[in-house]
């Protein structure tokens, strides 16, 4: 087999291929203007994708009917919460960063708590804190819009060597996942829980301790991806996690990763995300609306797990 054939039997390649695709024609469009301005965008946008995306691979790989619909109301709580914390200080940043990163503790305990001790599906779980989540976020908030820190701004705001420092931050959380899939004993325990929960039990896998870590993973990303995300927009808003419900879900889906779970994938998520972000900004600049996106973005997703599902079914 040729590399160029054993490349394309990667199933992150046809995210990054459909990328590049939309990248020239919005690029052509535009008369190639504005190439490297949407490269730049296209890069800071899809690291917030990257973010969550990563966590709730990392969940939808435990298997069927693992999800984490308490993403977005974790991000507006964290970067709600995170903002008063650190009201405007820059010797606050760190401060502001491990309450994020606790909360994302305690809202991924919460949803995996109601799982195994009330046997809640996880739909329902993750779905039933998130209205908590998000009530505790409108309490907090109360109509404020706090600044962040002027360093913590500009980090979020800027570039290194023109890429952008979120994008750079999405690049190092990548890596540690992909370690952490591939290189050690919990990325292989995600993987067999994912293959067959009753098998993974019988070999000794402890199944509820790796689910429980799963969880906490993903809100903690969520709640990272918040934090960043504030301090990126000026400010916390509470409809600010709102369009990442759906694009968690579609970049990871996109990306390669199976949805019957067992099998992830982290490049492609990368892939999925530029991929969102250009055919958004290709939307926008035909004219088209949200609700128009939102079907696109559906009907995306549906035609992907046809397209694996043929595949799996010819092997």
């Amino acid at each position: 087999m040729t590399a160029a054939r054993l490349l394309f039997t990667k199933p992150w390649i046809w995210s990054f291929a459909a990328t590049v695709i939309v990248w020239v024609v919005t690029v052509l469009f535009t008369g190639g203007a504005s190439s490297l301005g949407l490269s730049q965008a296209a890069l800071t946008f899809a690291a917030f994708s990257v973010i969550v995306g990563i966590g709730q691979m990392f969940v939808i790989t435990l298997g069927p009917d693992n999800i984490d619909l308490s993403v977005p109301a974790t991000m507006t709580l964290s970067g709600t919460l995170a903002l008063k914390l650190m009201d405007v200080q820059d010797g606050m940043i760190l401060v502001g960063l491990l309450t994020s990163i606790l909360l994302g503790f305690a809202i991924g305990i919460g949803n995996y708590a109601l799982i195994k001790l009330l046997r809640i599906p996880p739909i329902i779980a993750t779905l039933s804190i998130s209205f908590i989540v998000q009530s505790t976020a409108i309490w907090a908030n109360r109509g404020l819009r706090i600044k962040p820190p002027e360093v913590l701004a500009s980090f979020t705001t800027s570039s290194l060597f023109g890429i952008p420092n979120i994008a750079i931050v999405a690049l190092i959380l990548s890596v540690v996942a992909w370690v952490l899939l591939k290189k050690t004993i919990y990325g292989r325990w995600i993987s067999a829980i994912g293959q067959s929960t009753f098998a993974a039990r019988m070999t000794g896998i402890p199944v509820d301790g790796t689910r429980l870590v799963t969880y906490i993973l993903c809100a903690v990303l969520a709640s990272i991806c918040g934090y960043l995300l504030a301090s990126f927009s000026g400010g916390a808003a509470l409809n600010m996690g709102s369009e990442y419900l759906l694009m968690s879900i579609a970049v990871v889906v996109i990306g390669g990763t199976a949805v019957a779970g067992g099998n992830s994938n982290i490049p492609g998520i990368w892939g999925a995300s530029l991929f969102m972000f250009l055919v958004v900004s290709m939307l926008n600049t035909y004219g088209f609306g949200a609700g128009f996106r939102l079907i696109l973005t559906g009907l995306i997703i549906i035609a992907v797990i046809l397209v694996a599902g043929g595949r799996q079914s010819n092997r």
